[in-house]
């Protein structure tokens, strides 16, 4: 009966709930398909090529990222209030304006990149100067898909925003890949970034069709109005909150391939990635919150508000802890898919599972504070975070190796987590923590006015 008035109801808060029951499911089969693409390219290329090609392909992802510069947040932000409001032009002028923007930029930095290599290619290992080169050619489709994602996302529409980047992409970067080494190519990391080169391309243009088309349908047509100088004001601090958590996510791969070897960071990121398993629980909550955050702030609903926030943080803490637990269990068996060499990351394991929880603890701290305006705020925090993190990180790689990444990238997340909280409960009156009450004894009066 309750999953019937779930498909049924036409409410926000079932759409939202809708929204995250469908990001769940599709985290959890992209999170197969791409744990087992891994293990296949790993395989394939061997511990050193498949750290080439990870080392590349996450600072890839990381600055296609960046160069959305918040727009991909913006368009989350603002489309579900022009939708309200039936501005129309304004909406299609936001949709048009991120996409136009991000691809610019991230083809300006493309341009940067190239003529930092031709100028200054020398200091570059000679391993990483061809992917490199392929991933900068990548660049703007990642904007792209990026913007797409946050677009479908406003709509609720949760296949078109998560299956191209977290289903599509992945398995045709196998498969292209697979067709390369059969075609006779090298099974190199130079190899594997042609074939992630080629399904990006694909993906993110029958993306950009499919997004297209279905906001063609369900809004009538209207002239384009553009507030450029508004969307910039909340864009640039979102760009600092997402990038500082961007760069949290991403930064203990990059400075583990700028400290170690190849090999090393093939073995920390298929660790880390498998005991990031537990994080699609959060990613799908995050996926469903946003959109239902903007419209109880819009609506000036904060009881609501508080509720809701208290809910999206039981909603992940969880299942995450349940599937970190089967992670853990199943570390080695997991780990020695890669290969054999690859068992070695199964302490850092245990140290990221203790990270991930305390983040997952608070919930969807960070978009709860942009949705309510309060972005320049996260924007510091994350400052202070991304800081903590990187200090942590060139501290403690040179003295304990990949077990210095896992404590740098755990402490982190507890820092985040414990800001987050004192934050949201200062600036909102949310005690947003998975075991409290969110409204609070001595904060109730003050949510409810």
């Amino acid at each position: 009966m309750r999953m019937k008035r779930l498909a049924t109801d036409g409410g926000e808060h079932a759409a939202a709930q809708r929204m995250a029951l469908i990001a769940f499911v599709i985290r959890v089969l992209s999170a197969a398909i791409a744990f087992l693409s891994q293990i296949i390219q790993a395989r394939i290329m061997g511990e050193f090529e498949y750290g080439i090609f990870v080392f590349v392909w996450v600072l890839t992802i990381l600055i296609g990222n960046l160069c959305c510069l918040g727009f991909h947040s913006v368009v989350v932000r603002f489309l579900p209030q022009y939708r309200t409001e039936g501005a129309h032009g304004s909406l299609f002028g936001m949709a048009l304006t991120a996409r136009v923007f991000s691809m610019l930029l991230a083809t300006a930095v493309a341009l940067v990149g190239f003529g930092v290599l031709y100028f200054f290619g020398t200091i570059v290992q000679s391993y990483y100067l061809t992917p490199i080169f392929l991933a900068l050619v990548i660049l703007p489709m990642i904007a792209l898909g990026d913007v797409l994602d946050g677009t479908a996302r406003a709509n609720s529409w949760p296949f078109v925003a998560l299956t191209p980047t977290f289903i599509i992409r992945p398995t045709l970067i196998l498969v292209f890949m697979i067709l390369l080494v059969k075609m006779g190519y090298a099974p190199s990391a130079v190899t594997a970034t042609i074939a992630a080169l080629a399904a990006t391309y694909v993906t993110s243009i029958g993306q950009w069709l499919a997004v297209s088309s279905s906001m063609e349908k369900r809004y009538p047509a209207a002239l384009r109005s553009y507030d450029l100088k508004a969307w910039l004001r909340v864009a640039l601090p979102i760009f600092f909150v997402e990038g500082f958590g961007y760069l949290l996510t991403n930064s203990d791969v990059v400075i583990v391939g700028l400290y170690l070897k190849p090999d090393d960071v093939g073995i920390y990121f298929a660790a880390a990635k498998t005991m990031a398993l537990m994080q699609f629980v959060f990613f799908s909550v995050k996926a469903a919150a946003a959109p239902r955050f903007s419209s109880l702030v819009a609506t000036g609903d904060r009881l609501g508000l508080a509720r809701f926030a208290g809910e999206m943080a039981r909603w992940g803490f969880w299942p995450s802890l349940g599937v970190g637990i089967l992670m853990l269990l199943a570390g080695n068996l997991l780990l020695s898919l890669f290969g054999p060499g690859f068992t070695a990351g199964y302490p850092l394991m245990t140290i990221l599972f203790l990270g991930y929880l305390a983040k997952a603890s608070v919930g969807p701290g960070e978009v709860l504070l942009t949705m309510a305006g309060r972005q320049q705020l996260c924007a510091w925090l994350y400052a202070v975070v991304l800081v903590s993190n990187l200090g942590l990180n060139m501290f403690l790689i040179p003295l304990y190796g990949l077990t210095g990444a896992a404590l740098a990238a755990a402490g982190a997340m507890m820092i985040e987590a414990l800001l987050l909280h004192i934050t949201v409960r200062k600036a909102l009156g949310i005690v947003l923590f998975v075991l409290a009450d969110p409204l609070g004894a001595s904060h109730r009066q003050k949510v409810s006015s």
